[in-house]
């Protein structure tokens, strides 16, 4: 059985202590769960409102903008769907115990970057040579 761990009220990760401890970790998967799930609640509004909305506009102008506002609200859904499969497995990686480690270097990612993009797989570095050879090969 698994003991829980109980994130201090207003905890914030510091870089002095020892990196990804059992309040560390915990505090950013429940960090990734708050996100998982405003994006969710978001998620389930976009579709009550595209129940709701009628696509019987009379005026063409009208049902134009109906549905590009549907189009662009079903590519930010689409978006967030991603995101999600990011975030879950950014919590498997907490629960393997991989979170916060450069995929490619295996260092620890900085704290100021996980707290900016908690799913990230890289350090800034690595993800720095990523896109310079992301554009080197897409210019040729």
């Amino acid at each position: 059985m698994k003991k829980t761990v109980s994130v201090p009220p207003g905890y914030r990760p510091r870089e002095n202590e020892k990196f990804m401890n059992p309040v560390m970790r915990e505090y950013f998967r429940q960090k990734l769960l708050r996100w998982k799930e405003d994006l969710l609640r978001e998620s389930n509004e976009t579709i009550q409102n595209l129940k709701e909305a009628s696509v019987q506009e009379a005026d063409l102008t009208d049902r134009a903008t109906l549905e590009t506002d549907r189009s662009l609200e079903l590519r930010t859904r689409d978006r967030e769907r991603k995101l999600i499969s990011k975030i879950d497995a950014a919590l498997r990686r907490i629960e393997e115990g991989s979170y916060g480690y450069c995929e490619e270097t295996m260092e620890p990612i900085s704290l100021r970057r996980l707290e900016a993009r908690p799913i990230a797989t890289l350090s800034i570095e690595a993800q720095e040579r990523h896109e310079r050879l992301e554009r080197t090969h897409r210019d040729d």
